[in-house]
């Protein structure tokens, strides 16, 4: 029994000291990401900045791109938890007024989330297309749409709009202060606390109805709300956990992996065995940003076995 548990500390040991690495690289990629823009940060930048090797980085992620989804996962969840506990203090928290303050201020604090709501393509490139049109912000948005509907039904908003028109005039409001920003005259410039302030009074004054709002609305509001926001969270959490697991369950194989065989009828097997390895091997051939000898580290075969596959992948598809 002494033993087993000692096993699973040693196992509890390595998975916090791997999500701690997993950490320290993702505010590298933050900070270098703001400093110079995605289409030029590589992963040796990455890598360099984190004080880790290539090969470490790896271990965590395959991809830039994965990387780089993972890091806006990890600044949206933080967000939301943010907004949760700004409106969790506030008495109309629940209100969409009070939404609109309280995620401009949120939204303040994360530059990197800013560059995507605003698809700065300057920071992120054509990276920003993919993000806008991911399915966690499809269905982040289908939430945000319910409980817009759930105020409309409370007496909380207009009732003469549709909750089409609710979404669309809530967005505007919001992106049209923050794209407004940079293009007004320094002398206009306005403080984070007042630029929420008056973001949360046009969105009250467009959105919301003059007459108090009825008895116990705010409270089903409230649950709304906050369904809304666990739901948010919970789907982001969920593509975190799913690509963890993934990368988890492709170190096993690796570890695993049987020794390549010499001198037997038909010589080494090949290593790219699954749809998935050939499917990984095209997207980072195809990636243009790796070199071939880094290519071959994350697969873990030879130069040799790479591209001999490449010749026979372009032979299949002539």
């Amino acid at each position: 029994m002494a033993q087993q548990n000692g096993g699973e500390s040693r196992r509890l040991q390595t998975r916090m000291k791997r999500e701690a690495r997993a950490q320290h690289i993702l505010d590298a990629a933050l900070n270098l990401i703001l400093r110079n823009g995605y289409d030029k940060t590589t992963i040796e930048d990455i890598a360099r900045e984190a004080g880790v090797g290539k090969g470490t980085l790896y271990l965590h992620w395959t991809t830039r791109e994965t990387l780089f989804s993972d890091l806006i996962l990890r600044e949206k969840i933080a967000m939301a938890e943010d907004i949760r506990q700004r409106l969790g203090s506030d008495p109309e928290g629940a209100t969409l007024h009070s939404l609109l303050k309280h995620a401009a201020l949120a939204l303040l604090q994360r530059p990197l989330l800013k560059a995507v709501l605003l698809q700065d393509t300057v920071v992120f490139g054509k990276f920003i297309q993919r993000e806008q049109n991911s399915a966690i912000s499809t269905q982040v948005l289908t939430g945000f749409t319910n409980y817009l509907e759930t105020l409309r039904e409370q007496g909380l908003v207009r009732s003469d709009l549709t909750p089409h028109l609710l979404t669309s005039l809530f967005g505007s409001i919001f992106l049209g202060f923050f794209l407004a920003q940079p293009l007004l005259p320094d002398a206009m410039a306005l403080s984070k606390e007042k630029l929420a302030e008056l973001i949360a009074e046009t969105g009250q004054r467009t959105l919301e109805p003059s007459d108090p709002a009825p008895s116990g609305a705010l409270h089903i509001a409230s649950q709304a709300l906050t369904q809304y926001l666990d739901h948010s969270v919970g789907k982001a959490q969920e593509q975190l956990q799913v690509g963890a697991q993934a990368k988890s369950e492709e170190d096993q194989l690796l570890i695993h992996r049987p020794i390549r065989a010499r001198g037997r009828k038909g010589g080494r097997s090949k290593l790219l065995k699954t749809t998935e390895q050939v499917a990984q091997a095209r997207h980072l051939y195809a990636d243009k940003t790796r070199s071939i000898q880094e290519i071959c580290t994350v697969l873990g075969i030879s130069r040799a076995t790479f591209y001999r596959y490449l010749r026979e992948t372009q032979k299949d598809e002539a």
